[in-house]
């Protein structure tokens, strides 16, 4: 289930399991969580719709005997109280059954995913890299070269520097002269005209 968007512009159908998890996954403001969680509580509760924020402040008064009114909520909501007292954290979060650390806006760029994007990148790049070394099964070297580039930390930097290496004129001979002063010969049936490395 793909989810975009806030919460108020999704198009919401009877909650299922799946959604009500969802929801615990998009990167929301508290408002939105807490309006997120009235609505799973209202159909866990049978209703079939979220409760209203009366309801909730009922709700609290009557299953945890605690006062909570209904403009507090409003103000949580809408923003007008993007931050909510210890007491009132751990009371929310008693009343929907979910961690007092959920009752907090995501901070921007928060993602749930448990990898960064970089991350990913960098575990797509590696696995390229590997990928493309067993095609040169013939030019030991160059296959040698891309999978310590693949096993290396933070290949997508050693990437990087190859083409800054690259950009700079000159610079390519110079490393390689200074770096490599003998280079095996080509394997058999490698590219004559690109030199060979044994790294």
């Amino acid at each position: 289930m793909q989810l975009s968007g806030t919460f108020d512009e999704l198009s919401l159908g009877p909650l299922t399991l799946q959604f009500a998890i969802c929801i615990l996954l998009i990167a929301m403001t508290l408002g939105e969580k807490v309006r997120a969680l009235r609505t799973v509580e209202g159909d866990l509760r049978g209703l079939g719709r979220e409760m209203s924020q009366q309801e909730v402040a009922a709700a609290i008064q009557r299953d945890l005997g605690a006062s909570f009114s209904q403009s507090y909520l409003s103000q949580i909501e809408s923003g007008a109280r993007p931050h909510l007292t210890h007491r009132t954290r751990l009371l929310l979060a008693r009343f929907f059954k979910v961690h007092p650390g959920y009752l907090v806006s995501d901070p921007p760029g928060f993602h749930t995913e448990l990898t960064s994007e970089l991350r990913s990148v960098e575990g797509r790049l590696d696995d390229w890299l590997t990928k493309g070394a067993e095609q040169f099964a013939g030019d030991p070297s160059l296959r040698d070269a891309r999978v310590r580039l693949a096993r290396h930390d933070d290949s997508r930097k050693c990437l990087l520097l190859l083409g800054a290496i690259i950009d700079a004129p000159h610079l390519v001979d110079r490393l390689l002269a200074a770096l490599t002063p003998v280079l095996p010969p080509p394997a058999a049936g490698a590219d004559a005209a690109s030199p060979q490395l044994d790294m």
